[in-house]
């Protein structure tokens, strides 16, 4: 078996850091990414007490995490987009236009599923 597939716990360990230097990149360099964490950190907790059982915890809880999810994408994304046409490219901002729209798109998902469990409970 070739050592690249190998998977064993020191990758899956470097994984782990890798992803943890992600994530710390993202909190140090996109606002965009601090914002959805500090409303992650209120509205998660939220979710768990205002739901009711645990189907609906965990979509109330749960439809928070892809947010997080395709912003990191979008701002690699964007990072590798920059890096590639440092100038202003029609092709290029149209991918960065798309991964922008991949995090609303999740963002109106949290809405619809806040909305749809919770708006009959208020009124």
């Amino acid at each position: 078996m070739p050592s690249n597939i190998h998977r064993g716990p020191r990758q899956i360990w470097l994984a782990l850091i890798w992803s943890l230097k992600g994530l710390r990149a993202g909190w140090r360099v996109e606002a965009s990414f601090r914002l959805e964490v500090i409303l992650f950190l209120i509205l998660f907790p939220a979710g768990l007490w205002l739901g009711d059982g645990a189907i609906e915890k965990a979509l109330l809880a749960g439809s928070l995490l892809p947010v997080l999810a395709a912003e990191m994408l979008n701002s690699g994304l964007e990072c590798v987009i920059d890096k590639l046409w440092p100038e202003l490219h029609p092709v290029a901002g149209r991918a960065k236009d798309m991964g922008s729209a991949a995090v609303f798109l999740l963002m109106v998902n949290v809405l619809v599923i806040w909305i749809t469990i919770l708006l009959p409970r208020a009124l």
